[in-house]
């Protein structure tokens, strides 16, 4: 394979998180064809054979640091992009990473840096509202879904009126919204941002087995759980990697609301939640709790499950409770936005729910 350290049955062997999900069997139905899934993140690298001919024309919101091509542009974003997309490349397709919708089409917004961009010292010192801004400019340029695998919970983290109003805005234009629950499972659970505000499905991580990812974020805002260990994830250097994180599952949910959405366009955000939970393997006693929400997606069975008459718990007339748990009191009226968060957070943000790369699939 002249993409990768690692041959095409070793790569595809690895793609548990697939087999997991019951993707071959939504495949029978669709393969996310029509829809646009909005990658929120670092750059992607639009000419990775796993996605050349996915990538549309995107936008850059912070405006410096590492530039097209280089690899500390684009190896998160990437990561992403192929978890929901790749469409594997060579003879007939072959070899490389296959995507949960590999019909799907992936539209890159740079809202954060890599942890090695030459720019983070500058960071340190810049403000910005990119996140804001690339989710209502990913709205108003046809996202069907929008993804962002990333998030603040740090000690500091809060939330940004700024940001919750865009997420609002992307809701009422009609695309889905999917957000990494956090990675803090092992450092004191703390809220992360976006995950927590209103009409987020936050994606919590679980192993091959079916069992909470211990680095997990265990939080009221938990809607689904995916895989989230152990990933085979395709880089720049065009090389495969094993990752783990949030992000990636993320990125399944992402991928498995383009298949619903290329079968079902007419469901709306709150339907495509509930429509998850209502068929998610794996229900944990009480039907919901903090580690793993409503379970474990299974695409296949929420791609069926949305034609099946009679299905009013996935057709609810208005958004109903603020948030997906019992959630946090609403803050004060008159709190207000506390500023822009620095860019030093957002170059931050990629750290914090980065997929931890472990090592390079040839060295197993």
């Amino acid at each position: 394979m002249s993409a990768g350290p690692a041959g095409a049955d070793a790569i595809r062997d690895q793609e548990w998180a697939l087999d997991a999900l019951h993707v071959q069997d939504a495949w029978r139905t669709t393969k996310g064809a029509g829809i646009t899934v909005a990658v929120l993140d670092t750059g992607v690298d639009e000419g990775h054979p796993d996605l050349r001919g996915r990538v549309l024309p995107g936008k850059d919101f912070i405006g410096f640091g590492a530039a097209p091509g280089d690899r500390a542009w684009a190896r998160h974003g990437t990561a992403m992009a192929g978890i929901i997309a790749g469409r594997g490349h060579g003879q007939e397709d072959g070899d490389g990473v296959v995507g949960v919708a590999p019909e799907a089409r992936i539209l890159p917004v740079r809202v954060i840096l890599e942890d090695n961009d030459p720019a983070r010292p500058k960071a340190r010192s810049s403000r910005g509202g990119a996140l804001a801004a690339g989710i209502r400019w990913a709205a108003d340029h046809g996202a069907d879904v929008i993804n962002l695998s990333l998030g603040d919970d740090s000690d500091t983290a809060h939330p940004e009126a700024g940001e919750d109003a865009a997420v609002q805005y992307a809701l009422a234009k009609g695309a889905v919204v999917v957000a990494s629950a956090g990675n803090g499972g092992e450092h004191g659970d703390h809220v992360s941002y976006p995950a927590a505000y209103p009409g987020v499905i936050a994606v919590t991580a679980v192993d091959r087995y079916g069992n909470r990812a211990a680095f997990s974020t265990s939080r009221w805002y938990a809607a689904v759980s995916a895989p989230g260990v152990d990933v085979v994830i395709a880089d720049p250097d065009r090389r495969y990697y094993e990752g783990w994180g949030t992000s990636a599952a993320s990125a399944f949910v992402s991928g498995c609301v383009a298949l619903i959405r290329a079968a079902h366009p007419g469901l709306s955000p709150v339907q495509v939640r509930r429509l998850l939970a209502a068929t998610a393997q794996d229900a944990p006693a009480g039907g919901r709790n903090d580690g793993v929400g409503a379970g474990l997606v299974d695409a296949a069975a929420a791609v069926a499950d949305a034609s099946r008459p009679g299905r009013e718990d996935v057709v609810p007339r208005t958004y109903g409770a603020r948030y997906f748990g019992a959630g946090p009191l609403p803050r004060p009226s008159g709190s207000g936005d506390n500023g822009p968060r620095t860019a030093a957070v957002l170059a931050g943000v990629a750290g914090m729910l980065l997929l931890g790369v472990a090592f390079a699939l040839r060295r197993r």
